[in-house]
This record gives structure tokens, sequence and C-alpha cells, in this order.
């Protein structure tokens, strides 16, 4: 260890190859009293006032932020260059430093994004305020800690993993001893890799920690302060796998109701069967869309508050589950049949290419989200068996095309009211927004006209008994499409139109009068013959 100049500290160093030149930039402005050791070996700090003058050292990862940044920038990675994942086994087997660099090389994240723990930050700018000396100490990549500081402007130094030692666990208790002597600085933390530096620090601050941790935390040292962890109930569970989402999904029993099957047990059990597949495969492709959309979802005003943005579940949950979610969904898939099996594997793919790139083009990604609905009617046909109507196709690509517009609609209208001439991560300005909206009422009325002409045809004069009666049906979803169109105008509109409607009441009794005249249409009036 090197000597400690009276006035302070020049440099800092946890073990001799730690000896960076980062780190040694990071602690050169930082003048502390000299410790007096104690017979424990804990140092005695002299104050000032009412002024703590050891200094405050914070973690990063899981403390400072509801978050992972090794997990955060590999997603990134993965996102915006994919194939450089395949040498990421090369930079881990020269350990995680290198490799936290070489992924810190590659990627930009935006800090004033990532979800802070505010009630730690609010804390922490009143003990600066009060005078006290604060470092931030990351097993982050330097890049990425000084990143954070800067946008922060809160901490007086960083000291991080530097490219050759991973600063973690007794790594990181050596390095503080080197810099502020055993027991010279009181630690903020929130894992059992952060257990070796309580116990060398003078108090401990446990932040987002398990019971277990909190117990071993206060066998280590003593606990200044607790700042809980949010539990993560049923709630964030449902929001995880988007349970409300599932609701989609029953388009897979449109091709039988419309072919009036509704008696054939059959069908109906290879259907719900599909609809449990399907539903499940869809929370898989959420998770993975949420994973790929942090940066995205936390600049929108309401997706910043989904679980893995807002740092309420971490990402490797996710990156754990989505893949044996869609291995269940393979599993039930085949009790269906390879037809069902066949669409739900383009379904899929369809949605991924969706998450991973089409969602940034403009007008490409309305389309691909009605070819996604639609995608659910025909497989829904094909898990009953039945065949394919031209005219239940081309009514719900329409119907499905202008609820994809109202959904963009929706959200430039809401970025334009939070002062943004452009959405992150799209292909749209917010001053598309008048052009979406007509071309999403032109898709919407396309939808009733292709409805009219199916009227018209022959089909339904074998289909329904009273067939004059379901052009009742038409003025319903006129109203219903204008409906659904002002509500988005006026800014009242869902993040998602099918789950707005769902919570509607002008929507819900839409949805009851045009179930009500296809009951009628297909048993009759009491005086038809």
């Amino acid at each position: 260890m090197l000597p400690r100049s009276p006035d302070g500290l020049s440099r800092c160093v946890g073990v001799t190859s730690l000896a960076r030149r980062s780190n040694e930039r990071c602690l050169r402005h930082l003048r502390l009293a000299v410790p007096a050791p104690t017979k424990r070996g804990h140092a005695r700090f002299a104050m000032r006032g009412d002024v703590d003058t050891i200094p405050l050292v914070v973690d990063l990862d899981g403390t400072l932020v509801h978050t992972d940044m090794l997990h955060e920038t590999t997603l990134r990675l993965v996102k915006d260059a994919p194939m450089q994942v395949l040498v990421v086994p090369s930079w881990l087997s020269k350990g995680k430093a290198v490799l936290k660099r070489r992924i810190a090389e590659r990627v930009r994240f935006d800090a004033a994004s990532l979800p802070y723990n505010l009630e730690l930050l609010e804390w922490l700018r009143a003990e600066r305020a009060a005078g006290r000396k604060l470092v931030l100490c990351t097993a982050s990549d330097a890049s990425i800690g000084e990143a954070i500081a800067g946008h922060l402007d809160l901490f007086d130094t960083v000291i991080a993993s530097d490219g050759v030692v991973n600063l973690s666990g007794s790594r990181k208790a050596a390095a503080l001893d080197a810099a502020f002597g055993r027991g010279g600085y009181d630690y903020a933390g929130n894992s059992a890799k952060d257990l070796p530096v309580w116990a060398h620090a003078r108090r401990a601050i446990v932040v987002n920690a398990s019971q277990a941790v909190l117990g071993r935390a206060r066998q280590e040292s003593g606990v200044e302060r607790v700042f809980p962890a949010r539990p993560a109930g049923l709630h964030v569970w449902r929001r995880v796998l988007r349970v409300h989402q599932w609701l989609k999904n029953a388009l897979l029993f449109v091709p039988l109701l419309a072919a009036h099957e509704v008696g054939n047990p059959n069908a109906w059990t290879s259907v719900l069967i599909a609809f449990i597949s399907f539903s499940v495969c869809a929370s898989s492709v959420y998770i993975a869309n949420d994973l790929l959309d942090l940066e995205s979802d936390r600049q929108h005003p309401r997706k910043r508050l989904r679980p893995f943005a807002s740092g309420s579940v971490a990402p490797w949950v996710g990156v754990v589950i989505a893949p044996g979610l869609f291995a269940l969904s393979i599993g039930l898939s085949t009790f269906v049949g390879r037809g069902f099996m066949g669409w739900l594997a383009c379904y899929f793919v369809v949605t991924c290419a969706y998450s991973w790139a089409l969602k940034r083009y403009m007008i490409v990604d309305c389309l691909t989200l009605a070819m996604l609905y639609t995608l659910r009617i025909v497989a829904g046909a094909a898990a009953a068996s039945m065949p394919l109507s031209f005219w239940l196709l081309a009514f719900s690509v329409f119907l499905f095309l202008s609820l994809s517009f109202v959904k963009r609609y929706a959200e430039l209208e809401l970025q334009a009211e939070n002062g943004r001439q452009k959405v992150h991560g799209r292909g749209y300005y917010t001053s598309d927004a008048s052009l979406i909206q007509s071309l999403g009422v032109t898709s919407g009325y396309a939808s009733v006209l292709v409805l009219a002409l199916y009227l018209n045809s022959d089909a339904v004069l074998k289909l329904y008994r009273t067939p004059e009666v379901m052009w009742g049906t038409v003025p319903v979803m006129l109203f219903w499409v204008s409906w659904m169109w002002m509500r988005a105008h006026r800014g009242q509109m869902h993040d998602d139109p099918l789950v707005f409607a769902v919570k509607d009441r002008a929507s819900l009794a839409a949805g009851v009068l045009f179930a009500a005249v296809l009951i009628v249409g297909s048993i009759g009036l009491p005086w038809s013959p």
C-alpha cells in the first residue's frame, strides 16, 4: 500500500494490478482527513461541526439504479450489433473486466433514462448538501460509471472496473481499503457480493437487499440505514407476462364462431389449447420485446412504468423465462396439430422481426401489427380445421390496420404533448400525426365497406336465416370506428386500442349490440318463417 500524504489521498490502489491511470485520475482531487487506526483496525474520523468527514461510497448496480448495467449493455449489444454476440464467449474467457470493457466500447446508453433509486438519490443529495464526500464505486466498466456520475453531477469521484480488474466483492473491498483505510468509509450496497465490503466499512447502508442479505450485513458491520427492496407481487408478474394482452388471442375463436360451429366440442377443445399456446408464446415475445426496447420504453410517459423498464424485475429474469415460455408454447401446440404449429411459428418469427427491426420503420410497423392480428384468425382456423373465409380475412386486415394506426397516432399525440418532435426508436415525427389519422380512418371505413359487400354475398344467405337483419352490423361498426378515432383525437386513447375497448363503455355496448344482431340474424326473428 502506498503511504498517505498528510493532506489527503493522491491515488487509489486496491491491489497492485488495480493501480491504473483511470482510477488514479478519479481520486487525484479527493481530499480527506487522515484516519487514525483503532485497536479493531477501523478508523476514527474527526467531525467538523455536524459534517461527517468520512466518505460515503455507493454501489451502482442494484443500488443506485434498479438494474444491472452489464445486463443492460449486453441486451443493447444484442439489439444493435447481434453478430458481435458471437464473440462474447471469447471476451468472457479473458475475464469479466475484459467482457465489460469490450461491450461498453460497442454500445451507447442514455444515462438520463436509467431507473434510478429515487429515494436513495434524495438521501445522497442531502448528504452531499451537508458537505459529505460521495464516491461511486462499481464493478461496471469505468466508462459507464463516469457517464452516470457525469449525468447526476453528485459524486466527487468514480472507482470502477478498468478492463483488467473486475472490481467486485473482495477486490472492491481491497481497493477501498487502499484508498481510504479499513473502516475509513461507509458503504451502500445491495447484494451478497457486497458483504466483504461491508465487513471492512465503518457502517453499512443496505439498499434493495433481501432479508437474508440484510441479516448477514448486520453481522458484518453496523447497519446505519436500510432502503427496503420493492416487492415484486402478483400484479408485477401479470404485467411481465402482459396477461391483459391475452385478450387479443380470443381472435382464434372467430373462425369457429363465424362458421357457426359453436356446437363442435372437438373444435372447441383444440382452439382452447391453441389459445393457451398462443398466449404463452405471446408472453415470451412481449418479454423479449420489452428487454430489447428498454431505452425507448423509459422515454415514454406510460411505458416507463413497465416492470423491466422501471427495474421492478431484473433483465436477467426475462432472459431466463422467455425461452421457457416459448418451449412451453411449442409443447402445447403439439396437441393441436401441425397446421396450427406452422402458423404459431410464423407468428413468432414475424413478432421477433417486428421487435428487432420492423417497428423502426414507419407504415411497415402498422402493417406488421395488422398482419399479426390477422395471423391469430388464420391460426384459429387451422386449430379448428376449418377453411378460411376471404371476407373475414379482408375485413380483419383493414380493421386491424386501422387499430394499428390508432395505436401509433395516440403515441404521436402523447409525445407531442411532452414537447418531442420524434418518437424514440420509431420512424415517425410527431408532425406525422395528422397523416396517420387520415390513413387510419380510411382503413377503418374500408373494413366496414368489406363487411357491407360480404352481407350482399351468397355466403350470408347460407349461414343466416334472416340475412336482412345482418345489415344492422354496418351502422354499429361505423359508430365504433368513428368513436375510437374520436377518443384518440381527444387524447383519451390507451397504448393498446383493444385494451381500451374492453374498458370503454361505449365500445362494450357496441360489441353487445353487434353480437345481438349476429344472434338474431342466425336464429331469425320470432315472426320469420
